[in-house]
């Protein structure tokens, strides 16, 4: 087998998982990241309002 004929049968399959890794991207990764990086900050603020109290003036 010549690497010709290798190159010309490997390049559609090539694409093909390239497309599917971007979508896989930007349809499964990217929204599970912001989701728990929203989710993280909210815990994080969530802890250290239970220690340092609720925001707002403090009570006389």
């Amino acid at each position: 087998m010549s690497a010709a004929g290798d190159d010309a049968h490997g390049r559609p399959r090539r694409r093909r998982m390239e497309i599917f890794a971007f979508l896989f991207l930007t349809a499964v990764l990217m929204p599970a990241f912001a989701v728990a990086a929203v989710g993280s900050y909210g815990l994080a603020v969530w802890i250290y309002q239970m220690a340092a109290g609720p925001p707002g003036p403090p009570t006389h």
